[in-house]
Formats: structure tokens, C-alpha cells, sequence
């Protein structure tokens, strides 16, 4: 089972709504922070000037493969597209890591060769409106999460969540350096926003390198599973549960262990008042129960096959 058609469209909405927003957050972001680099010089303003032009080419990226996520399964991919938004957060934590070891080498270079900045006031106006556009755009994403669960959306919204340090720490990097002529702390706020933005890109890749393996849903879900199948009063046991999830979709198969005495039709319904359960605690999930009667050894999965 899936979600219902009308869930199903309200959530595809809400995820194109949210790549778009993206794109055009990172796209005046990109246009603000050029204009202040060129006025102040900031290492730590470069390195969110380069942080928004990879969030920008990130949301591209997922924007592109969010809508082939949302493609309907076809003949040549039964189980849907969602792993499409995966691939966009591993391309997404290449281009991060990329980021954060150019921001490194320009910082080092300014600590070797002390910079002033200048026009700081320009940058702190510039970097206090990035704030206010990216606050706005973490709380749209964190509402399509919530109610969608998608990957890459998440993805998009981990690293704009460590844009607001970024922007605070180019805040106090201006300040520091600007008004009180602390140079150094420049380039050292530069490799700290580096630190967080390599940090952001490591949990990205995590995330979608467990998606594109299938690793198996937490335990504590798999309990909640086996607790939901357990808790109907005609089953008597399952095994071999297996868990996996592609983009916004998770998918759920078990054996369910059944009285062998009843009729094929009492197991049915029995199967789908199991899976109904489980789709409601579930929401977004496709589940495929075996059914066998009680008291028969499992075969092996190679048996099986």
C-alpha cells in the first residue's frame, strides 16, 4: 500500500515548493554576499559567498532529482524513483567537501599575509538579511520534512541550518577584525565555518549512502513494526522482517505466522488488517506480508530462492 493519492499530491507539492524556494534563496544570497566580498575582502565572507554558490548548485541538483523522485513507478523501475533524491545528497556532500578545503587553503593564505578589512558595516548588513532569508527558508524545509520525510530535502536543509552559524560567525569575524583590528580572526572564523560545513557534508553523505544500501529502518521502528503485527490476536509470530527506504518511501515485508487451520480467506483479511496498521503508523510505507502457517520451519533464504 501507499499513501492515498490526495496525501500523496499535497506532499509532492510541498517538495517542488521547497526546491524552489531553495533555488531562489541561494540565488540572491549568491548576488548579496559577491557584493559585499568585493567591498570588505572577508576570507569569512568568501567562504559563505562560496557556501550559498554550492547551496545553490546543491538545490539545483536536488531540484532536478526530486522531481524524477516524485516519477510514478514505471515498467523498468517497480519500485519507484525515490533513490534519485539519495544520489542527489551524495552529489550535494562532494560538492560541500569541495568548499570546505578551498576556504582552508584561502584561510591559511591570509594568515600568512594579515589582510585589513574594510567597509565591514556593508558585510554585516548584507550577512544580518542572509539570516532573515535563511531563518524563513530552514522553517519552510523543516515543514516539508515533517510532513514528508524526504531525504533531499533534509539534506538541503542540514546545511542551510549550519549557513545561520556560518553567517553569524562572519558577523563576528567583521566586527573583531573590522572594528577592533583583530585581522587574524578573519581567516580563523574562516576555517571554522569550513569545520561546519565539511561536518554538514559528512552527515549528508551518511544519510544517503544508507539509503542507496538499504539499511534496515532503527530498531526501535522494527520493534514498533513487530509490535503492531504481534498486537492482532489471530497472529502467533513473524520472522524475517526486512526494511529499507528509497526517498520518501519505506518499504516493509514479513512472514506472518498464522493458525494453520484456517481458510486462505481468514488469512487474507487477517494480512490486511495487519497491514492497515502498520500504514497508519507508517504513513508514506509499502508493506508485503507472507503469510505461513505456524509451526513450519522457516526456509533459508537460499532455500527460498
Amino acid at each position: 500500500m501507499a499513501l492515498d493519492a490526495k496525501t500523496a499530491a499535497e506532499n509532492a507539492t510541498l517538495m517542488k515548493r521547497a526546491t524552489y524556494a531553495a533555488v531562489c534563496v541561494a540565488v540572491v544570497l549568491v548576488v548579496l554576499k559577491a557584493g559585499a566580498l568585493w567591498f570588505t575582502g572577508s576570507v569569512a565572507m568568501l567562504g559563505t559567498l562560496l557556501d550559498s554558490l554550492l547551496d545553490g548548485s546543491a538545490s539545483l541538483l536536488n531540484l532536478v532529482a526530486v522531481r524524477h523522485a516524485l516519477t510514478p513507478a514505471d515498467q523498468e523501475h517497480r519500485f519507484g524513483h525515490g533513490k534519485a533524491e539519495a544520489l542527489a545528497g551524495l552529489g550535494q556532500s562532494f560538492f560541500i567537501f569541495g568548499s570546505a578545503g578551498y576556504i582552508v587553503y584561502e584561510a591559511f593564505q591570509r594568515i600568512m599575509t594579515p589582510q585589513p578589512i574594510s567597509h565591514s558595516l556593508w558585510g554585516i548588513v548584507v550577512t544580518v538579511i542572509a539570516i532573515a532569508m535563511t531563518l524563513g527558508l530552514v522553517a519552510f524545509q523543516r515543514h516539508v520534512v515533517s510532513r514528508t520525510k524526504s531525504l533531499a530535502i533534509e539534506a538541503d536543509s542540514i546545511h542551510y541550518r549550519g549557513d545561520l552559524l556560518m553567517n553569524l560567525s562572519v558577523v563576528a569575524a567583521l566586527v573583531l577584525s573590522g572594528f577592533l583590528g583583530w585581522e587574524w580572526t578573519d581567516p580563523v572564523f574562516g576555517i571554522l565555518i569550513a569545520g561546519l560545513i565539511a561536518w554538514a557534508a559528512a552527515q549528508i553523505a551518511s544519510n544517503a549512502f544508507d539509503q542507496l544500501m538499504d539499511r534496515e529502518l532503527s530498531e526501535d521502528e522494527r520493534e514498533r513494526i513487530k509490535t503492531l503485527a504481534l498486537s492482532h490476536p489471530d497472529v502467533i509470530n513473524i520472522h524475517d522482517l526486512r526494511t529499507r527506504t528509497s526517498g520518501v518511501l519505506s518499504f516493509i515485508q514479513f512472514h506472518l505466522e498464522l493458525d494453520p487451520e484456517i481458510t486462505l480467506t481468514k488469512a487474507h483479511r487477517i494480512s490486511d488488517e495487519v497491514e492497515g496498521e502498520i500504514m497508519r503508523e507508517f504513513p508514506g510505507s509499502e508493506v508485503l506480508i507472507h503469510q505461513d502457517p505456524a509451526g513450519l520451519e522457516p526456509l533459508s533464504r537460499l532455500e527460498r530462492v
